[in-house]
């Protein structure tokens, strides 16, 4: 699996571990193989945007003489701000991990995928169905994974491959924590006329994931969901994780579009600065 270092990733390593799994857990660091090291996990250098690296795992798992049970592409880095503010180059890092690096991960692995039957699990997110403003290259990049993860599944049925989507809500991780560094120093590089544009809103993220996060489930708890998306004998298309999830992703299915926008902006604008709020 990769993205294994901290958080969803390595708790799922570790149940999966648990349920009598090898996992080969992708870090990106030496230093993150270390807290990894138990039975069941080998902790494996890999950064998904590196072809070598992918090079390096493919071959690892041609090695290997134990079948490829499932590919989790769980890697993945944050990325909020306007879309005007967003430089070009952070879209295209951010698509770069959380949809790019993915493909090449699952292009390197179909064939031992094909051959052993397995199947692929792709983590998504909330913000894989849903947008708000101030999420736009976060939940593109996971809408971008949606749809991909939507045509392989088409396309590997009929070869005995399954194709799963995870759409976890808030997770008590430190992704949130990377998240809201980098949304300070966007906020920094604002011309004059986009902060009186967006000012407020870069003011309402943090505190608004702040409490996405903490009224989210444990890291444990997501792997417990995760590792059923691996194992279940008839595993569905999609798996959320979380009541607010599981809502809202009902919710957009049936509303309309300009409903679901007050929904979420209401929501949002809770966490406004207090001078800010308008009626």
């Amino acid at each position: 699996m990769t993205g294994a270092s901290s958080g969803i990733g390595a708790a799922t390593a570790r149940e999966l571990a648990r349920r009598g799994f090898h996992v080969l857990a992708g870090v990106r660091r030496d230093s993150d193989r270390m807290p990894l090291q138990a039975n069941g996990i080998e902790p494996v250098i890999l950064d998904i945007t590196d072809p070598d690296h992918v090079a390096a795992l493919a071959a690892r798992v041609d090695r290997d003489p134990r079948p490829l049970r499932a590919l989790v592409n769980n890697a993945g880095i944050p990325g909020a701000g306007p879309v005007e503010v967003m430089p070009l180059s952070e879209w295209r890092r951010i698509f770069e991990v959380n949809l790019f690096g993915h493909v090449a991960i699952t292009q390197a692995l179909l064939p031992a995928l094909l051959r052993d039957k397995g199947r692929v699990v792709n983590i998504s997110s909330l913000n894989g169905r849903i947008s708000m403003a101030g999420y736009g290259p976060y939940a593109a990049s996971k809408f971008a994974m949606e749809a991909m993860s939507d045509a392989l599944r088409n396309e590997l049925r009929p070869h005995g491959v399954r194709v799963v989507v995870v759409e976890p809500g808030g997770v008590k991780t430190e992704m949130s924590r990377v998240g809201l560094a980098a949304l300070s120093r966007l906020d920094d590089g604002m011309t004059p006329e986009q902060n009186a544009r967006y000012g407020a809103l870069m003011r309402a993220i943090p505190s608004h994931v702040a409490a996405f996060t903490k009224a989210g489930v444990t890291s444990d708890v997501a792997a417990k969901r995760i590792a059923r998306a691996v194992t279940d004998s008839r595993p569905r298309t999609r798996y959320t994780i979380g009541a607010t999830a599981a809502f809202l992703i009902r919710a957009s299915r049936i509303l309309p579009d300009r409903m679901l926008d007050r929904m979420t902006t209401s929501d949002l604008r809770k966490h406004y600065p207090a001078t800010t709020v308008t009626a």
